[in-house]
């Protein structure tokens, strides 16, 4: 069983670790716009059209109940839907049209997800408390993202794409910690079936709203595959991994798969982007890494021990 989880986070690790190539690479770029790059959140949009109706799909055979029941459920999926698919994908997306940020920048951005999280347990959920070392692991996280986002320390340039990102993160946790509280018996895989397909109308009303249009989109091959891959895959199939690991391993354990995935980022963003890993990307890393092992210390030790 060891083994099968073992494998199990090494997929999801690789999947979500490459979702993020998959937008860049869908995106295109400002030289050689060949895809996206015009109409981000329409991208993120269609990603979720597709994964939406597989999830539900799936949900109405797997499990015990598809549609949501009273107003604690509804706000579970509503809060789900604004929160982690439509903010956070759109500005995902938006973020990594920034020529300066990499894929694997973004990753690792994303990496601090847990971090903030336990920042918005903080001030939503009265029961969890931050010890001093956890205020300094946020405040560790907080480094690492200003090493990333930082261009040129003398003049304090910032990449707006990565401030993008930040934000996204922050529409992520405060999410899931809405989710916490709220406590919503409705199966997972319905929840995020729902969410999905709500966010996903939201998404196009965004897209309508900031003037992206189909006729900008480049439709390639390599825009193509990269929704496909993004709305099975990583939508679809990584979602399925992590309810899967999430009930045999529990959330601290999962949510190490957030420091797994940027190395997979780099790894498959040199091979197909030909992206580099410099430096300042490698120690930025390092310091949210860092500053999750301060927040999550006594559970990280508990689930590795």
């Amino acid at each position: 069983m060891r083994h099968r989880n073992l494998l199990l986070f090494a997929t999801l690790a690789a999947v979500w670790g490459s979702a993020f190539v998959a937008i860049k690479a869908g995106l295109g770029t400002p030289d050689a716009p060949a895809g996206f790059f015009e109409t981000p959140v329409l991208f993120a949009a269609l990603r979720f059209d597709i994964a939406g109706v597989v999830m539900l799909a799936y949900a109405a055979v797997a499990t015990d109940r598809l549609v949501p029941e009273g107003r604690r459920e509804w706000a579970s999926v509503v809060s789900t839907a604004v929160l982690i698919i439509t903010l956070y994908h759109a500005l995902l997306f938006v973020g990594e049209t920034d020529p300066a940020v990499s894929s694997a920048a973004a990753a690792i951005v994303v990496s601090l997800s847990p971090v903030l999280t336990a920042g918005f347990s903080r001030l939503l959920l009265p029961s969890e408390r931050l010890t001093p070392l956890g205020v300094a692991g946020l405040l560790l996280g907080f480094v690492g993202v200003a090493i990333l986002a930082v261009e040129d320390p003398r003049r304090l340039t910032v990449a707006p794409g990565l401030v993008a990102v930040f934000f996204a993160v922050v529409a992520f946790a405060a999410g899931s910690v809405v989710n916490r509280r709220l406590d919503a018996a409705l199966p997972d895989a319905s929840l995020e079936a729902w969410a999905m397909v709500i966010g996903a109308g939201l998404l196009h009303v965004g897209s309508v709203a900031v003037g992206e249009s189909v006729a900008d989109v480049a439709v390639t091959p390599r825009s193509v595959g990269a929704l496909l891959f993004l709305s099975l895959a990583a939508s679809a199939v990584g979602f399925l991994i992590y309810f899967d690991l999430l009930a045999r391993l529990g959330p601290v354990e999962i949510n190490l798969v957030s420091y797994a995935a940027p190395v997979a980022t780099a790894v498959v963003g040199f091979l197909f982007l030909g992206e580099i890993i410099d430096a300042r990307t490698v120690v930025g890393f390092a310091v949210i890494l860092a500053g999750f092992l301060l927040v999550k210390r006594r559970a990280v030790a508990t689930a590795l021990g």
